[in-house]
């Protein structure tokens, strides 16, 4: 074998050299103000290379949440929530344990969750000691739908819906229960 450069070994070589030496100097030569407005796509950027913080806000849309509690006052929330009607308010009946919650904007096209939310630290009975609660049944809805017409006086509209939160819900003298509510984009 023959211990000598070639022309095509050199020129190898020197547009190697090259390739490499010209994307260093523009990484560390390039920066954003080199960058035109609005002229990147998702193309140009690395997968994971963003965070939230990075980005305008609004742009991903946040699921919001609410925990109601056993007597259907909210008891937190992410925000703009707020209870409209509930046994006892809003001249809604007691026999009536839906609870009617307000959030601030519309929820057509929105997704609705509820789970019951466990407890084991809250006297339900009035005997000075805890009353565990790990399970029961939760419902919701959007009212002022093809399936939902909801009573109390202002909760027929777009931006409130109707939540059930029962030990049974097929009994509505049951036992309430603390809701978790989620409302997805």
């Amino acid at each position: 074998m023959k211990k000598h450069l070639s022309y095509a070994n050199v020129i190898a070589s020197v547009a190697l050299f090259i390739a490499l030496g010209g994307s260093s100097y523009a990484a560390m030569k390039i920066t954003g103000k080199d960058v035109v407005n609005h002229s990147l796509t998702g193309i140009d950027v690395q997968n994971g290379s963003l965070a939230k913080k990075d980005l305008r806000p609004g742009t991903i849309p946040e699921t919001r949440w609410l925990l109601l509690n056993e007597s259907g006052d909210i008891e937190e929330q992410s925000g703009g929530f707020s209870v409209v009607s509930k046994p006892g308010i809003n001249n809604q009946p007691a026999s009536n344990p839906n609870v009617y919650v307000d959030a601030g904007s519309s929820l057509a096209g929105k997704g609705l969750t509820a789970t019951v939310a466990i407890q084991n630290r809250i006297d339900r009975d009035g005997n000075g000691m805890a009353d565990p609660a790990f399970k029961g049944d939760a419902a919701i809805g959007r009212c002022n739908t093809g399936a939902i017409a909801c009573a109390p006086t202002g909760t027929n509209v777009d931006n409130v819906l109707v939540v059930r939160a029962l030990a049974d819900n097929s009994a509505a003298t049951s036992q309430t229960r603390r809701v978790y509510v989620h409302v997805t984009p």
